[in-house]
C-alpha cells in the first residue's frame, strides 16, 4: 500500500500539519492502491510565504539564469520518462499511447519555454517610451487529474520563464504522479521557494490560494464550475487569472470531405483520453444528405476501438479515472436514449469481462439535435453526438450555439474552404483534417471555456506586468 505523506515546501520535503487523508483507488479494478495526506490552510500559507520570499531575489533573476533552471527541469523529468508514463496508467488509466504523448508534452514544455525566453525581449521601446515586463509575482497553479503532469510542467515552466515564483495544487486523484515529478523538480536543484507543492481539496488549498492578498495570479485547468468560482474569489485581490475551462467541440465535416477518412479519425479524436478530454471533438456535424454513409462508417469505425486494459498497446478506451465519473457518463448515455437520439453503437453497463473497473463502453448517438443536453453538456468520457445539418451555414451555426468555445476541427479536401468556415467558428483553436498541437500557438477559449492563453509569447505576457517608462 503506497503512503504519500509529504508535501514540497520551501525546497523541503515536509510533513504537512493537515492530517485528512485521500484513498488512492486503480480505476482499471477499483481497489484502494495507497492513501495521500492532504495539507490543510496553514500548509498551503506556509508554502505562499516560502513563494513570497523567495520572488525577491528571483524576480531579478537574468534571462540566461532562467534558461539554466530550465535545462535542469528538462534534464532531471527526461530521466523518469518511463515511469512517469506507467505512473500515469497505473494511477489514472490513461491509455500507453495517451500517456506517452502526454508525458512527452510535460518533457518538451521546458525545451519549448527555453526557445520563447531566448527570442523574447524583457525591454523594448514602444512609441517614444521604455516598456518593461516584469515579473508579475507568486503564481498560484491548480491543476485537474486528466493529463496533471503536463498541466504543471506547462504552467510552472511559464512561471519560471517570467521569473515567477509558483505554488502548485495538483489534484489529490493524481497524488503518485505529482510526486515523481516533485522529485524530478527537486533534484533540478531550484532556489528554495521557488515552487512549491501541496496536495489538497479544492475547497480547502484551492480556496486559500485564490483568496490568499499575497498570490498575483492563479493559472488554472479544470470545470468550468471552478473557473467562475475561482474567477470571483480572485477579483477581491486583483488578480490576474488564466483560466483553461470545458469544451463541447465540434467537428465539422463538410461536403467535399473524403468520409472514409474523415469519419474513423473523427471517431477515434471524440475518445481521445479516453474521453475525457476538455478538447475530445464530441458532436461530429455531418451533411444531412450523408447521415446514411456517415453512421455506416462510424459503426465500422467503432469496431475497431478497443476498451480495455489501458496497459496494453492497441487500447484506445481505458477505464473512466474514478467511479463518480463512470456513474456521471452512464448518467449521459441514459439521458441520450431518453432525449430522443438513436444509439449507433455502445449504450448503458460495462464491457463484457472489464466489470471490475470504471470502463464505459464506446458510445454513438446518431440523430441527435444540438438542444438535446447530450449535445450542449460535456460529458468526459467516450460518447459521441453525430449532428446532421443542411448547409454550410447551418452548420456554422450548429457549432457555435454552445456556451464554449475551446477547440474545433474542421475536414475539407480544400484547406481553403476548410478556413474560410473556420474564420467563423468560435473557438480559441480550430485543427484542418487532423489533430496538431503548436506550442507556439496560443491555447485558450472564447466564451465559457476560459479567459486567456497559454502557450507561446502570449501565455507568457500572462506572467508579466508590462511597464511603461515615459520621458
Amino acid at each position: 500500500m503506497i503512503q504519500i505523506n509529504k508535501i514540497y515546501i520551501n525546497g523541503e520535503f515536509v510533513s504537512p500539519r493537515g492530517t485528512e487523508t485521500f484513498n488512492l483507488i486503480d480505476p482499471t479494478t477499483n481497489q484502494k492502491t495507497g492513501e495521500v495526506t492532504l495539507g490543510n490552510k496553514e500548509d498551503i500559507k506556509a508554502a505562499i510565504a516560502a513563494a513570497k520570499e523567495a520572488f525577491k531575489a528571483f524576480s531579478k533573476t537574468t534571462k540566461e539564469e532562467r534558461i539554466d533552471f530550465l535545462r535542469k527541469l528538462h534534464e532531471t523529468v527526461s530521466k523518469r520518462e518511463e515511469e512517469l508514463v506507467s505512473v500515469m496508467v497505473s494511477e489514472y488509466g490513461g491509455t500507453l499511447q495517451f500517456c506517452r504523448m502526454s508525458v512527452q508534452n510535460a518533457i518538451s514544455a521546458f525545451t519549448n519555454t527555453i526557445e520563447l525566453v531566448e527570442s523574447f525581449d524583457f525591454e523594448t521601446t514602444i512609441g517614444h517610451s521604455k516598456l518593461r515586463f516584469e515579473s508579475l509575482g507568486v503564481v498560484g497553479i491548480i491543476t485537474p487529474w486528466n493529463a496533471s503532469n503536463g498541466f504543471i510542467c506547462t504552467k510552472l515552466a511559464t512561471a519560471i520563464a517570467a521569473g515567477c515564483t509558483a505554488v502548485i495544487k495538483p489534484s489529490e486523484m493524481s497524488a503518485r504522479q505529482t510526486q515523481i515529478i516533485t522529485e524530478c523538480f527537486h533534484e533540478a536543484g531550484l532556489p528554495k521557494g521557488v515552487f512549491n507543492i501541496v496536495n489538497g481539496l479544492g475547497n480547502v488549498v484551492g480556496t486559500e490560494i485564490t483568496a490568499h492578498p499575497d498570490v498575483a495570479k492563479i493559472s488554472f485547468t479544470g470545470s468550468t464550475v471552478t473557473g467562475k468560482a475561482i474567477a470571483k474569489g480572485a477579483v477581491d485581490t486583483m488578480k490576474r487569472v488564466t483560466l483553461e475551462l470545458g469544451g463541447k467541440s465540434p467537428n465539422i465535416i463538410l461536403e467535399d470531405a473524403d468520409l472514409t477518412t474523415a469519419i474513423p479519425m473523427a471517431v477515434f479524436g471524440a475518445y481521445m483520453n479516453n474521453g475525457q478530454a476538455c478538447i475530445a471533438p464530441t458532436r461530429l456535424l455531418v451533411p444531412e444528405d450523408q447521415l446514411e454513409e456517415v453512421n455506416r462508417l462510424a459503426i465500422e469505425a467503432v469496431k475497431n476501438v478497443k476498451v480495455g486494459n489501458p496497459n496494453e498497446e492497441d487500447t484506445l478506451v481505458g477505464p473512466m479515472v474514478s467511479a463518480k465519473q463512470y456513474d456521471r457518463v452512464q448518467s449521459y448515455i441514459q439521458l441520450g436514449q431518453s432525449e430522443g437520439a438513436t444509439l449507433l453503437a455502445g449504450g448503458e453497463g460495462k464491457p463484457e469481462g472489464l466489470e471490475n473497473g470504471n470502463f464505459v463502453k464506446a458510445t454513438i448517438f446518431t440523430n441527435v439535435r444540438n438542444n438535446m443536453r447530450i449535445a450542449q453538456e460535456e460529458i468526459f468520457g467516450p460518447v459521441l453526438s453525430i449532428i446532421p445539418y443542411k448547409n454550410e451555414e447551418e452548420a456554422v451555426s450548429i457549432a457555435n450555439d454552445t456556451t464554449y468555445g475551446l477547440a474545433a476541427y474542421i475536414s475539407s479536401s480544400d484547406k481553403e474552404h476548410a478556413e474560410r468556415i473556420a474564420a467563423q467558428i468560435d473557438a480559441g483553436r480550430i485543427c484542418i483534417n487532423g489533430f496538431a498541437h503548436d506550442p507556439k500557438a496560443p491555447f485558450g477559449g472564447f466564451k465559457q471555456s476560459g479567459i486567456g492563453r497559454e502557450y507561446g509569447v502570449f501565455g507568457l505576457e500572462a506572467y508579466l506586468e508590462p511597464k511603461a517608462i515615459l520621458g
